[in-house]
């Protein structure tokens, strides 16, 4: 009897955890999205390969879309954050689409902006105010330096206080002046900065009950094997995901 209860016991601890952890891997879900209806980043299949790789390693599965038919509350529901994977263009979404995407940031959701983030949907006031700026303009690609504005942040994690990176370096506008900054460009390192000695490049906010991560940097290819840039787009991935 005491041998059938201990066949039973460890039956039971050998099935239950995977089932566990399949519903685990099931919820932790991410969705990037990279329409692109005016200019369009070589980078984006990169990025693409580059963040199925990260959530590969780190537990997380990653759908992707180009279609702005995914923006309904019970298919936003499925995703922990959305990855909006440089995106470019205005007026794409209809206003039940915007009504979708707000009430899921309403209710907790996250948001991952990388590069032209900003150089979308220019016609809505709220998308500019959640993902932090405005794209203006960018001089060619250079490299430049990069500083920590916030060392001490979780998102900071592991990055250098200053390091070098080769990118397209974004001017901003309509600047939310409630994201916490995180990285900064030196516009002394390098040619074509318009925002004078603090010019926001990295940045993060909790908003309207969701929250949000972004980076302007990802123009290249070359950026989605820099190791730098890969471990802090992780880390906001993660947080967004409240992991």
């Amino acid at each position: 009897m005491k041998f059938v209860l201990a066949a039973l016991v460890a039956i039971t601890l050998f099935f239950q955890p995977k089932e566990l952890y399949a519903k685990s891997k099931k919820e932790d879900r991410v969705l990037v999205f990279s329409l692109t209806t005016s200019f369009r980043h070589k980078s984006i299949k990169e990025g693409i390969a580059a963040i199925k790789t990260l959530g590969a390693n780190n537990g997380f599965e990653v759908d992707t879309t180009e279609s702005v038919n995914s923006f309904t509350l019970e298919n936003l529901s499925k995703y922990k954050t959305l990855i909006f994977l440089n995106p470019t263009g205005s007026n794409v979404f209809t206003e039940v689409q915007k009504q979708a995407l707000k009430s899921y940031i309403n209710k907790g959701g996250g948001l991952v902006g990388i590069h032209a983030a900003t150089d979308f949907c220019f016609e809505w006031e709220w998308y500019g105010k959640m993902i932090g700026a405005f794209f203006t303009d960018h001089p060619k690609v250079q490299q430049a330096k990069l500083i920590a504005v916030k060392p001490k942040d979780k998102l900071m994690k592991g990055m250098p206080e200053s390091w070098l990176h080769t990118d397209e370096w974004y001017n901003f506008k309509s600047f939310n002046p409630k994201v916490k900054v995180l990285v900064r460009v030196d516009e002394s390192s390098y040619k074509g900065g318009k925002m004078g000695d603090f010019h926001p490049i990295v940045w993060s906010h909790e908003f309207e009950g969701g929250r949000v991560f972004y980076t302007g940097l990802g123009h290249t290819a070359e950026a989605y094997t820099d190791q730098l840039f890969l471990q802090q787009l992780l880390m906001g991935i993660k947080w967004t995901m409240r992991k």
